[in-house]
């Protein structure tokens, strides 16, 4: 299988392995079984009085304890429950329990306001919600009751069901950590009640789960239109992160750390899952820090390590990763994806840290990864491409118009076939359809390029491509030709309305530490070093870059203040008429 013809298309390979049939419950007891005093999750923050060390046996007997008080609330298989909060050990114990007693886990951004919060509530049919107090500037506490002011009502949460005009479906609100709140339940007592559900209560729930049952719903980050639940399995999930850690040469006794946020699937899939899957120890970050990373990767000897690229640029560009304080013997391996990886970024990570590195690349629709790096590939393979496909999955690049596959090198969208796709969105046939098509292609929404060997690049959006005059132009190339400007850390183009040409180029800078440029320096850099379409009209100078929870830079964001910063309201206007 692979590649056998001469148009871009990757039949799907085994590479030798069979696709597990287990549910996530499952494969936690097993390895629980296999490995009971192995470490299987760590936290190690003393600064906040929370050092917790968890062997596979210790990490199963407290998710049986929350997946029992989870019973003893009357969740019924297949019913919803909402996790709002940062990755705390509740939320990994959550995943376990609900997948146990076959609830389904909706994740909901720490990001979230109440008006986007309610949407999720409302278009997921929660019936419980678990969330913590706060987060940041967050006061999630205030977003709650703003949506459901009946909760103040709720005299005793654990028997009387919550009647809220604007969220039907939602029966209670779990609250993470000490603090009562009217009509909230207490995490504490939750667990207090399932101490009088049974073992053989609890086993028998768990037999009636099976792997093709729906584990999770997480929804899309809806920047070109309202959000939409991907609909996940066990299965999906479950093979998805033992083909990918097997990709990554993950091994027993290797230890993970990771500050991806649970609600992703970077996060719950192949943070959560993949150690289980492979046998080996998770070290979560409750939030990204670059300092708190660099630390756990030192202090707990971790041998990989993951993020997108702004959470890896902030690592390299710490002053004390830069005095050279953290001492990375143990690491092996750091991995990246989630938007376009600068190939010099890549360069820095494998001669500063001394890792080798490699690139995932997927959508939340295939329950996470589509492509991975092969771990005996050139290192230029490794930093320059985002591999080839993961086993059990087919991959083309097909022409827009036509969807017949296009030639090696040119480009197209990427789809994707095979065992991960979703069972499409919740509620929304419509929008299953288009992604979804007849003969069971996933189209990505991502521009990408293969060669004759089936490695992929991924060109950008499709709904990120810039047309300047008529010239397709690819954010992705100027951003990584940028970053090889020696004063330039991170570098973002987006593309703002013209009335003449269509649409006019903006790069967004942020400098390394201590160093100083302007505008006409950048622009003398881009016209003797690259073609003149694709040097920026307009160029800026910032200290940050709105980014999502998960760490990827927000460009719609951006090009709404810029297209107000530039006056550039009534041609934006225009376009859309």
């Amino acid at each position: 299988m692979g590649m056998h013809t001469n148009k871009a298309i990757w039949e799907a390979e085994t590479e030798g392995l069979e696709l597990l049939n287990l549910t996530i419950g499952e494969l936690l007891d097993q390895q629980a079984e296999a490995l009971a005093d192995t470490e299987a999750l760590v936290y190690h923050y003393p600064e906040i009085g929370l050092n917790l060390r968890w062997t596979y046996r210790q990490y199963l007997d407290e998710a049986n304890r929350l997946a029992k008080g989870l019973l003893a609330l009357g969740i019924a298989k297949g019913e919803h429950i909402a996790m709002w909060a940062t990755n705390v050990p509740e939320w990994a114990l959550m995943q376990m329990a609900a997948a146990k007693i076959g609830a389904v886990l909706v994740t909901v951004n720490t990001n979230y306001r109440a008006a986007e919060l309610e949407y999720v509530l409302r278009q997921g049919d929660v019936g419980t919600l678990v969330m913590i107090g706060n987060y940041r500037d967050n006061n999630f506490l205030d977003a709650v009751y703003a949506i459901a002011p009946e909760l103040s009502d709720v005299n005793d949460p654990v028997t009387e069901a919550l009647q809220c005009a604007k969220l039907p479906v939602l029966k209670r609100v779990v609250l993470i950590g000490d603090e009562a709140q009217p009509g909230l339940i207490p995490y504490a007592q939750m667990l207090a009640l399932g101490e009088s559900v049974s073992d053989e209560t609890l086993h028998a729930r768990q037999a009636n789960v099976t792997p093709h049952d729906l584990a999770q719903m997480q929804f899309t980050s809806g920047t070109t239109g309202f959000p939409k639940g991907v609909q996940m399995t066990h299965h999906g999930m479950v093979n998805n992160a033992w083909l990918t850690f097997g990709r990554m040469e993950v091994r027993a006794g290797d230890r993970y750390v990771t500050p991806m946020p649970f609600f992703h699937v970077a996060g719950s899939v192949l943070s959560l899952l993949g150690p289980v899957v492979t046998g080996t120890t998770l070290i979560p970050l409750i939030v990204f820090d670059p300092a708190k990373q660099l630390e756990l990767m030192a202090n707990e000897r971790g041998t990989h390590t993951v993020g997108v690229p702004t959470m890896l640029i902030a690592m390299l560009n710490h002053p004390r990763f830069q005095a050279g304080e953290f001492h990375l013997s143990a690491l092996r391996n750091v991995g990246s994806g989630g938007s376009p990886v600068p190939v010099t970024m890549m360069e820095q990570i494998h001669e500063q840290m001394g890792a080798d590195v490699a690139i995932v690349y997927g959508v939340t629709e295939t329950h996470c990864s589509i492509t991975f790096s092969l771990p005996h590939d050139p290192f230029a393979l490794k930093a320059g491409t985002v591999g080839v496909p993961i086993a059990h999955t087919s991959v083309k690049i097909a022409h827009p118009q036509t969807g017949e596959p296009v030639g090696f090198g040119e480009q197209g969208e990427l789809c994707v076939r095979g065992f991960s796709p979703t069972q499409g969105y919740y509620k929304m046939p419509d929008k299953t359809a288009e992604t979804i098509d007849a003969e069971g292609w996933l189209h990505s929404g991502d521009l990408a390029t293969m060669n004759d060997k089936g490695y992929i690049n991924i060109v950008g959006r499709v709904k990120e491509m810039v047309i300047r005059g008529g010239e397709n132009i690819f954010p992705a190339e100027i951003e990584a030709f940028l970053m090889r400007h020696p004063k330039v850390a991170e570098a973002q183009i987006v593309g703002v309305p013209d009335t003449f040409m269509g649409e006019e180029l903006v790069a967004l800078l942020r400098l390394k530490a201590d160093e100083q440029a302007d505008e006409a320096e950048i622009r003398e850099y881009c016209r003797a070093n690259i073609s003149r379409q694709k040097v920026p009209k307009y160029i800026r100078f910032v200290d940050a870059y709105p980014l999502t929870a998960s760490g990827k830079v927000q460009k719609f964001v951006l090009k709404e203040r810029l297209i107000k910063e530039l006056g550039l309201e009534d041609v934006a206007k225009l376009k859309m008429a």
